[in-house]
């Protein structure tokens, strides 16, 4: 008889794709309005999975967080951080870029949102159900930062949406140890299989 698998379900290169969450300058830059030091630390790990995922031709998608000077557009997040009702994140400002290191490549997707979820009034979904032909996506791989905040958003928001959830430990940067492993411990047992870099290498090459 054939193994069964612990896992709930088995990865398929085939049929997923990669979100690079937040990345962006006004987070990880040292000194930033909201730096979150772990997520710089965490670069090379990023870069070595985006790596993983181009040569598997697996597609890439970034979301940017994106405020505005004009109005707030997100104004119960700015009443909790009242810091970013005049700066930070703003549209246009060089805070909205991705880090260097990660930069997006010409035929990757960029996605602007004003929420903590990707998917919320976002164009993301409709991306994913097209982005390798019309539903072929069921999987999405989440990276990047707050584990706690942005990236366990929109890992609990695919899951809603039946996105099968790759979640890779020590590619996402968390605001201290313990929120990131609070959010590892729940996406696992709820939400999604949480992986590391050389666990998803593994996964990919298996499903070659």
């Amino acid at each position: 008889m054939p193994r069964q698998s612990k896992q709930p379900w088995p990865f398929d290169k085939e049929r997923a794709a990669l979100l690079v969450i937040d990345m962006q300058r006004d987070f990880v830059d040292q000194g930033a309005i909201m730096e979150v030091t772990a997520a710089r630390h965490r670069i090379p790990v990023m870069r070595q999975v985006i790596d993983f995922c181009r040569a598997a031709s697996i597609p890439v998608v970034y979301t940017r967080h994106v405020l505005s000077d004009g109005f707030e557009i997100s104004p119960l997040e700015t009443t909790y951080q009242p810091k970013l009702k005049t700066t930070g994140m703003r549209e246009g400002s060089v805070g909205t870029e991705i880090v260097a290191e990660l930069a997006p490549q010409p035929g990757d997707v960029v996605v602007d949102k004003h929420r903590y979820d990707a998917f919320y009034n976002t164009r993301l979904d409709t991306v994913l159900r097209n982005i390798r032909g019309t539903g072929k996506v069921d999987t999405v791989i989440i990276i990047g930062t707050v584990t706690s905040i942005c990236c366990e958003s929109t890992a609990r928001s695919a899951f809603m949406r039946d996105y099968k959830v790759a979640f890779i430990s020590d590619a996402n940067g968390g605001l201290d140890e313990a929120s990131h492993n609070a959010t590892l411990d729940i996406i696992g047992k709820v939400f999604g299989r949480v992986l590391t870099a050389g666990e998803l290498a593994e996964e990919i090459q298996a499903s070659a």
